[in-house]
């Protein structure tokens, strides 16, 4: 039987992108065989491996992406999109590798490995569109905003599942539509059909991130909305920007009480 917790770690340690999303992909299909069990510790490394590029920059170095019609700029859009699932997958590994004690409900793993696995597959049409289109990833520099929020919530689980599904997943669910919207604007059908897909599949990440930050959050006795506001003020460093798609949201059981009163005023 294979230990859960050490393969998680071995796909965190994995530096090449599409072999990290295939290994992600099979542990996935061998957890769902009962090939896999919840056995033992095995802790993460402080970062994850990477490929040699794309160098990664400072969030504020990066330019603003934006679909446009233009070839140049889709691929710019798609490849910071591919690098954005590329580091979902390795949160979702970390999330069970730090956090997944083996006393915890069967759900919890389902639905985070359910998470990895969809990461993977996202990264793996994202890489597959750009070499469509005559790029690869790698070819753009990036930026490693997502695993400084890995960083700063590495000490608390409840932490990083009001800062990794419920503030950057959920702002994805916010600007998905007009990106998609753009794409088809742009022609680019294929890429705008692969980006519904991976919009689709994050309102069920915000869900889980939800459901098991209530779960985790009535666990200590603890007010899940007061719970929630209390640790964005604490760990995020931006701000929770409106427009929100509320629909979305809502779809993933994340009412605007939790986030509202957070955003800025008019």
């Amino acid at each position: 039987m294979r230990d859960l917790a050490q393969e998680a770690v071995g796909i965190l340690e994995t530096a090449d992108a599409h072999l990290k999303a295939t290994r992600s992909r099979e542990l996935a299909a061998a957890w769902r065989a009962g090939e896999v069990a919840c056995e033992n510790a095995a802790w993460p490394p402080d970062r994850p491996g990477r490929p040699a590029r794309p160098p990664l920059c400072r969030p504020g170095d990066m330019p603003r992406r934006k679909a446009g019609g233009n070839l140049e700029k889709r691929v710019a859009l798609l490849h910071a999109l591919a690098h954005i699932e590329l580091n979902a997958i390795d949160l979702a590994w970390d999330l069970i590798a730090r956090f997944g004690e083996c006393r915890m409900p069967r759900g919890f793993f389902d639905d985070w490995i359910r998470v990895g696995d969809e990461e993977a597959l996202h990264f793996s049409m994202l890489a597959a569109r750009l070499g469509e289109l005559g790029a690869s990833y790698g070819d753009l520099p990036a930026h490693d905003g997502l695993w400084q929020a890995a960083a700063e919530t590495a000490h608390d689980l409840l932490a990083r599942l009001a800062i990794v599904p419920l503030v950057l997943e959920a702002r994805g669910l916010d600007v998905s539509p007009l990106t998609i919207a753009e794409l088809r604007r742009a022609g680019d059908e294929i890429s705008a059909d692969a980006l519904e897909i991976i919009y689709r599949d994050e309102i069920s990440h915000v869900a889980a991130g939800k459901r098991w930050f209530d779960h985790f959050a009535a666990e200590r006795g603890q007010d899940p909305m007061a719970a929630w506001q209390q640790l964005v003020q604490k760990h995020f460093r931006g701000r929770l920007k409106p427009p929100f798609n509320h629909a979305a949201r809502d779809a993933a059981g994340f009412s605007a009480a939790y986030y509202e009163p957070l955003a800025p005023k008019n």
